[in-house]
């Protein structure tokens, strides 16, 4: 087995950031476009609107991770939302998921952010194994609510 290595993904990396992209909206039942996929992670890199971290097992990018910055009005400090995160079919139950949640919280820190957010589906309770084994504690305070627009 390769080892695994995480870094904070640049432009350049769109190549190998599109197919896992495209797959991670697969897994939530929409319609693969690739060329949707680039154009999206290409504006949020030239707007520096959002931070992805990428993990390889050898040369073979196998997930990422992407961090969305935010603020608290109460704590006066930064937030993060971790968006998304996704790990291909051929690197889970590796530690690959876990990597990638240690990156997010080792870069949140280095700005002093004071919280990472997330949230997954109720049903998906692989992920939230990985999260509670990370340490992560689900909110018992506070109702989330949308409204679509």
């Amino acid at each position: 087995m390769n080892s695994i290595t995480v870094r904070q993904a640049v432009l350049t990396d769109l190549d190998d950031l599109v197919p896992l992209f495209d797959s991670y909206r697969q897994f939530y039942k929409q319609q693969s476009d690739p060329q949707a996929a680039r154009d999206f992670l290409s504006d949020r890199f030239n707007h520096g609107e959002s931070v992805l971290f990428i993990a390889y097992q050898g040369d073979t990018p196998v997930g990422f991770t992407q961090l969305y910055p935010g603020f608290s009005s109460i704590s006066l400090a930064r937030t993060f939302i971790l968006n998304d995160l996704f790990v291909a079919p051929e690197g889970r139950r590796q530690g690959v998921g876990a990597e990638l949640l240690s990156a997010a919280i080792a870069y949140a820190r280095q700005l002093q952010a004071v919280r990472l957010t997330l949230s997954t589906e109720m049903t998906n309770e692989t992920a939230q194994a990985l999260y509670q084994t990370a340490g992560w504690k689900r909110d018992e305070q506070y109702f989330v609510y949308h409204y679509s627009l």
